[in-house]
C-alpha cells in the first residue's frame, strides 16, 4: 500500500484529509472559534459537505431520522452485511477540529480510494457521521449513536437547550420527523463491526513516538457530586482547633483521591473538576462546599472498587473533620471491551504498515459505548500533538493522518468478517 495511495485531485489520502478537515473546521456558529451544535445551521451545512464527499467516493449517501450521515458502499453483491466505520461531526464549544471528524473523514477518503480502483470487497462498507456525541446542546451525549443502536431514549425529546428550544422542535426546524428517529435503527445480523479511528486526546503515542495505537477498552466513567457541611464563621474570631472549614475537608479530599489515583497500578485515573464554596467571602470560614468527582478505569469492577474506596476516605476524613458529607452518583458509564478478534486485525494492519504495535484503553467516551449493543467494536488511535483535545490548540500532524488512513485502508482491504467462534 504505502504513500502511494492518493486520494482526489492526486493529492495523497493524508492532504485529503487534512484538505477536508480545513473545510470542516470552516463552518461554525462563530468565526475564529470551532462550534458546531447539533441541529444548528451550522450542523447543517456539515452534513450536506459530507454527504457530498460520501457520493463523490462512491457511497449512495442519506440523512437519517437523527441527522446522522450515511453513507453505503456496496461490496461483491448487493445487500451484504457491512462493516461500519465513522465518528461524530458535532462539536464542544470553542473546539478543535479534528477529534470526531479525523475518524469520519478518513473512512469517506479510504472508501473513495476503493472506488476510484474499482474495488469491491466481500462485505458492504458503512460510513457514518453521528450527529450528536458531544452533548452539549441538550446535555444528553451519544444521541446519534444510541438510535442506530435502537437504546436512544425518546424522553430526551423533551429536553430543552439554553434558548428554552427542546430537541422535538429543533429536529423539526431541522426538517426531520421526530416521531420517526426509531427508523434509524439497526440490527446486529446487518454489522459485521464497528471500526473508530480518532486521536488519541491524551500524550501516551506521542511520549511512545508512535503514530498510531490499538484500543483495548473504552473506559467505565463514573461521576459524584459532594457536597461537605461545616460550620460559617469569622475568619479572625475562631481558633484554627475549633472549626469546621469545609473547604479545608475538600481540600484534603481532593489530595487524597489524587493520590489514590496516583498510586493506583491498573491505570485508574480521577479529576475533581469543579468545585464551589460558600458563602464566598475573603473573612468568612466556608461553611459548605460544593465539588465533583470523575473516576475513570478500563475495568467496571476496577473502577467500582475504586470509587467505594474513594468514598470511604471522603467519609474518614469529613468525620474527623466533624463535617456532614452527601456524596450522590451522578452519571455512570460501563466499560467497552473492543472485541478481541477485531482488535487483532486492527493490529495486524498497524504491523504490516510498518509500525511498532501498541496497546492503550480510551479515557475518554466515544460512540463505540452505544455502538457495542448491536456489534462488536474496535478503536484506532491517532497520535495527536501535546495530547490537547476539545480545545483550539487540537492538532494532528499530515504524516499522522496520512499514517491513520493507511492503516485503516490496510484494515477495510484485509478484512475477515467473523466466525461464530470468534464472537464468543
Amino acid at each position: 500500500m504505502g504513500p502511494g495511495i492518493s486520494g482526489a485531485d492526486g493529492q495523497s489520502l493524508g492532504q485529503e484529509i487534512v484538505h477536508r478537515i480545513n473545510a470542516l473546521g470552516a463552518i461554525s456558529e462563530t468565526s475564529g472559534h470551532l462550534t458546531r451544535i447539533f441541529l444548528s445551521p451550522e450542523h447543517r451545512a456539515a452534513a450536506d459537505l459530507l454527504l457530498a464527499w460520501m457520493s463523490e467516493a462512491g457511497m449512495r449517501a442519506h440523512l437519517d431520522a437523527i441527522g446522522n450521515v450515511c453513507g453505503r458502499y456496496e461490496g461483491e453483491v448487493s445487500g451484504l452485511p457491512c462493516l461500519m466505520l465513522g465518528s461524530h461531526y458535532d462539536t464542544v464549544r470553542d473546539a478543535g477540529k479534528w477529534g470526531g471528524p479525523l475518524g469520519l473523514v478518513t473512512a469517506i477518503s479510504c472508501v473513495g480510494d476503493l472506488h476510484k480502483r474499482g474495488l469491491r470487497l466481500p462485505f458492504a462498507i458503512e460510513v457514518t457521521g453521528f450527529a450528536d456525541e458531544e452533548g452539549v446542546r441538550f446535555a444528553s451525549t451519544l444521541l446519534g449513536s444510541r438510535a442506530v443502536a435502537g437504546t436512544f431514549d425518546e424522553r430526551v425529546l423533551g429536553a430543552k437547550d439554553r434558548d428554552g428550544i427542546s430537541m422535538r422542535e429543533a429536529l423539526s426546524r431541522f426538517g426531520l420527523d421526530p416521531d420517526r428517529i426509531g427508523a434509524a435503527a439497526r440490527i446486529r445480523s446487518e454489522l459485521h463491526g464497528y471500526v473508530e479511528l480518532h486521536i488519541e486526546q491524551g500524550p501516551v503515542l506521542e511520549s511512545e513516538n508512535l503514530p498510531v495505537g490499538v484500543v483495548t477498552a473504552i473506559s467505565g466513567a463514573t461521576r459524584l457530586a459532594v457536597s461537605l457541611t461545616g460550620m460559617a464563621g469569622h475568619a479572625g474570631t475562631v481558633p484554627m482547633l475549633l472549626r469546621r472549614d469545609a473547604l479545608a475537608g475538600a481540600a484534603e479530599c481532593i489530595v487524597a483521591i489524587e493520590e489514590f489515583c496516583r498510586t493506583d497500578q491498573g491505570g485508574l485515573v480521577g479529576t475533581v473538576g469543579s468545585i464551589n464554596a460558600m458563602p464566598g467571602a475573603t473573612n468568612v470560614i466556608p461553611g459548605q462546599v460544593s465539588f465533583t468527582i470523575d473516576i475513570r478505569a478500563a475495568s467496571d469492577a476496577h473502577r467500582k472498587l475504586a470509587v467505594a474506596d474513594i468514598v470511604r476516605q471522603i467519609e474518614t476524613i469529613a468525620k474527623r473533620r466533624k463535617l456532614a458529607l452527601q456524596a450522590d452518583v451522578t452519571h455512570e458509564n460501563r466499560t467497552v471491551p473492543c472485541a478481541p478478534w477485531l482488535r487483532r486485525q486492527v493490529a495486524d494492519a498497524i504491523a504490516g504498515e510498518g509500525y511498532r504495535v501498541f496497546e492503550l484503553p480510551s479515557g475518554a467516551g466515544h460512540d463505540g459505548m452505544a455502538m457495542i449493543d448491536i456489534a462488536d467494536v474496535a478503536m484506532l488511535f491517532v497520535r495527536c500533538r501535546g495530547g490537547i483535545s476539545h480545545h483550539p490548540d487540537e492538532h494532528v500532524d499530515l504524516a499522522d493522518a496520512d499514517a491513520g488512513a493507511h492503516v485503516l485502508l490496510r484494515l477495510i482491504e484485509n478484512f475477515r468478517p467473523p466466525q461464530a467462534a470468534d464472537r464468543g
